[in-house]
């Protein structure tokens, strides 16, 4: 019997990390994985930078793949907070002229960093 849906948020224990994702495993025996592609927003290298064995971690629900097996995100639950954040960016006359006089002198600074 399936005890999650699509878009649940629960939190499962990591069981195994592969090069393609994460598998935890649920309180009711069932299990799921979050693909690689599901991890983050961003580029992923190393799954293993994201979860460790024996971790707890929330993720959503995209579906159920049988009884006892879901198909998980993590990237999902940073993409629904970042939603109800508004970014507004207002445009200037000056268009890239800012970035034309600047630019020397942030390269400068870095390469007097490096």
């Amino acid at each position: 019997m399936v005890k999650y849906i699509d878009g649940d948020i629960v939190k499962g224990k990591v069981t195994g990390i592969e090069n393609y994702g994460i598998f935890l495993s649920f309180d009711d025996g069932s299990s799921g994985l979050v693909h690689i592609s599901e991890i983050s927003d961003g580029f992923v290298k190393n799954v293993n930078e994201y979860a460790n064995i024996g971790d707890y971690i929330s993720v959503k629900v995209l579906s159920v793949e049988s009884d006892s097996h879901y198909k998980l995100s993590i990237k999902a639950l940073s993409s629904k907070l970042n939603k109800n954040k508004h970014c507004h960016i207002n445009e200037t006359t000056s268009g890239f002229e800012n970035l034309r006089i600047k630019l020397n002198e942030w390269v400068r600074d870095f390469d007097s960093k490096n």
